[in-house]
């Protein structure tokens, strides 16, 4: 069968591999839709991610949409062939009793498409896979395929919002329009946000987000977020400069949350004012079980998937890869095996 796999620094190809193996307690669907993360990018542009070190041959790919080959019960509910799913990428590590409600940061977890272990762990750019039957989520009718492989990404915003305390009116402000940012601002607005106002550098991600019934959009290189202004921040490019204008945002008693991952080294943050305004600041990692309401956000709100720009079929691999990596041409691109 085929997929993509990235071997290493600069090292990608459309190749056979092996085939699935039936075994007990997993589930053979095929990949239909599968979306091109900042970490794929990552594994191809510098052959890591973080500390996760590609050391053999990875299959990218964590956002998958695709359909069961066979026939199959789960939890006594059958699920018949052909029947739409999206999966939960997460193996939650071991558990830890003083963190029992945060499994997604347990210690030695695994994700699909990920370096970080060996054997590594192989992810959905492929024509057949296998998980667990835990995994599995059942796409609502009215959801299709394309539109289900959102469902992960916009876990990773939800969760955001889940440890903000929710965001029903409240003022909201999302740093970053990225993939992440612009699904998170989505997701707010579907949640019965006061307002949502969503900030880049660049015009393109901005007018995008224009798509998903945001208040207010802002680009920052000429015009400034207004300071002691949101209740709720969520902040999605990891940029220095854009968490210091985050605690100036902040209105007295606020949440700002660190969504976008920052690079592992010292930088220069400006967080005065977290004193005076009595500000709770969070990180937050991938996510736990948002992805059930990824999925009703999803039917409920077809304009979410208006962020998927661009569909490439596998065998255009290399371009879609490159449109995925420029955010002035794409915001979620997503791969068709």
């Amino acid at each position: 069968m085929k997929a993509i796999v990235i071997s290493g620094k600069g090292k990608i190809n459309l190749t056979d591999v092996p085939d699935i193996v039936e075994q007990a307690n997993q589930v053979i669907f095929s990949p239909k839709f599968i979306g091109i993360c900042g970490s794929d990018l990552h594994y191809l542009a510098d052959g890591s991610v973080g500390q996760s070190v590609i050391r053999e041959p990875l299959i990218p790919g964590h956002e998958v949409s695709g359909v069961i080959d066979e026939s199959i019960t789960i939890n006594g509910k059958e699920i018949s062939k052909g029947t739409k799913i999206t999966v939960h990428p997460a193996t939650f590590g071991e558990k830890q009793d003083k963190i029992a409600n945060y499994p997604e940061i347990w210690p030695n977890g695994r994700y699909l498409g990920s370096a970080q272990y060996l054997p590594h762990t192989q992810g959905g750019m492929v024509e057949k896979m296998s998980v667990r039957p835990d995994q599995i989520r059942v796409v609502p009718n009215n959801v299709s395929l394309k539109a289900a492989a959102l469902a992960e990404p916009l876990s990773v915003g939800l969760h955001a919002i889940t440890l903000a305390g929710g965001v029903k009116d409240k003022d909201v402000l999302v740093s970053g329009a990225g993939p992440i940012g612009l699904l998170a601002a989505g997701g707010a607005v579907t949640l019965g946000a006061k307002s949502v106002t969503i900030s880049d550098v660049l015009d393109a991600p901005l007018e995008r987000a224009n798509k998903l019934g945001v208040q207010k959009t802002i680009n920052v290189t000429n015009e400034k977020i207004p300071s002691n202004r949101f209740d709720v921040i969520l902040e999605c490019s990891g940029a220095a400069p854009a968490i210091s204008t985050s605690f100036k945002a902040a209105a007295l008693g606020a949440t700002i949350i660190q969504v976008g991952m920052m690079i592992d080294k010292n930088i220069s943050v400006n967080i005065s004012s977290i004193n005076g305004k009595e500000l709770t600041y969070k990180g937050s990692f991938r996510f736990k079980d948002e992805i059930d309401q990824a999925l009703q956000i999803l039917s409920k709100n077809p304009d979410i998937q208006t962020v998927v720009t661009q569909v490439f079929n596998a065998k255009d691999y290399k371009k879609a890869f490159a449109v995925a990596k420029d955010p002035k041409q794409s915001a979620k691109v997503l791969i068709e095996m």
